[in-house]
């Protein structure tokens, strides 16, 4: 149970999550950190299984580093995003599944880019997406204030106002907000 949201601005990326994590109706965690950064283009928020979220995770961060090296170039946002589909289709597939969903958001020379994905491997871009049991109410403010040509700290504001949202009706989502922005490259 959480609430994570992604969001793209015209000049980069932002994902804000809250912090609790749960166990039933037990808050086993007050200071969880859902938003995990890969590297300095690219952050992953996590919702779901968080064993799982995080070895998949680490798994990106380390493949990322392998390719970037045998190819003398970095991997595009949709490239990782490809990368992570795999690792969720994989395990699907061996009947041992993921669960976990994730927004990937980052920047490359193409510029800003948010998808989400589910345990099933499936990716799709978004301009904005929310994953979690606060999803429903953090979708109502993402929808009456996101709009196509935010800048960064826009974008930050409606992230921010989102998870605020869902915390205020979700049990699961809870104990403030951290949010992590990431501008395109000289922006």
């Amino acid at each position: 149970m959480t609430t994570i949201v992604g969001l793209k601005a015209v000049d980069g990326v932002v994902l804000a999550s809250d912090r609790r994590a749960s166990k039933g109706f037990f808050i086993a965690s007050k200071t969880t950190q859902k938003i995990m950064r890969v590297d300095d283009s690219l952050a992953i928020a996590v919702a779901g299984l968080l064993s799982d979220a995080v070895y998949l995770v680490n798994v990106v961060r380390a493949e990322r580093k392998l390719i970037a090296l045998r190819r003398g170039y970095p991997l595009s946002v949709a490239e990782s995003s490809k990368l992570i589909s795999n690792l969720f289709y994989s395990g699907l597939r061996s009947y041992i599944p993921y669960y976990a969903e994730l927004i990937v958001a980052g920047v490359d020379d193409e510029g800003p880019h948010v998808f989400s994905s589910d345990m099933s491997g499936s990716m799709v871009a978004e301009e904005f997406v929310s994953s979690g049991s606060g999803s429903p109410v953090a979708y109502g403010v993402l929808e009456s204030l996101y709009s196509p040509g935010l800048r960064l700290e826009e974008a930050r504001a409606i992230a921010v106002k989102a998870v605020e949202a869902a915390m205020q009706r979700d049990p699961g989502s809870g104990n403030g907000v951290d949010v992590l922005a990431i501008p395109v490259r000289g922006g």
